[in-house]
């Protein structure tokens, strides 16, 4: 029997091929403020790594909007707010540790994992479906993480993370202006 979609699961897989199409990436679909005051927060990011910009939540507020009045997967009334991640992101992918391998994160996890569930430490790699955190605290060996058990990853903000974004972000800007054609008279 498969398992039953959830409402946050449903969401996602009827926004993301749009949004997708649009040039942005699902980073989270979360639903906050239980019955009485229902938020939908989606986070998106450019798929091409240049910078959020206001016009691009609004952008994707519009769209989602549109699409979830047609597809019609929340039956009460609820607030939509549209962010992107920011530099301290959460983690919300096995794509998301690949690319920020070698930064600070805060991970918890759903059971405990070598007698605890809340780490802090390097991200090491993914093996499969492990996040490997490396942490002084835990020991020279990097503790295997199962990524279906982590409930909370965060990056934490340090000053290799804001210089690693701040160049992402400059190299994506390159790129697409050399995409550009040149519309200077010689």
């Amino acid at each position: 029997m498969p398992e039953r979609m959830t409402q946050v699961d449903q969401v996602r897989t009827i926004v993301a091929p749009s949004l997708e199409a649009m040039g942005y990436e699902v980073v989270r679909v979360l639903m906050t403020g239980g019955e009485h005051r229902p938020q939908l927060q989606i986070m998106a990011e450019r798929i091409d790594r240049r910078g959020m910009t206001v016009e691009d939540c609004a952008e994707i507020s519009r769209a989602v909007s549109a699409i979830l009045d047609v597809e019609d997967p929340i039956k009460t009334a609820y607030t939509l707010e549209v962010s992107s991640p920011g530099i301290d992101r959460p983690l919300t992918r096995p794509v998301d540790y690949e690319r920020f391998l070698g930064h600070e994160a805060r991970l918890e996890t759903r059971v405990p994992v070598d007698g605890r569930k809340r780490f802090r430490g390097v991200l090491a790699g993914i093996e499969g479906e492990t996040v490997l955190l490396r942490s002084e605290e835990i020991g020279e060996e990097p503790v295997r993480l199962p990524f279906a058990e982590i409930q909370r990853a965060k990056l934490l903000l340090t000053d290799a993370l804001i210089d690693a974004a701040a160049a992402e972000v400059e190299q994506a800007e390159a790129a697409a202006a050399a995409a550009q054609p040149d519309t200077q008279d010689a």
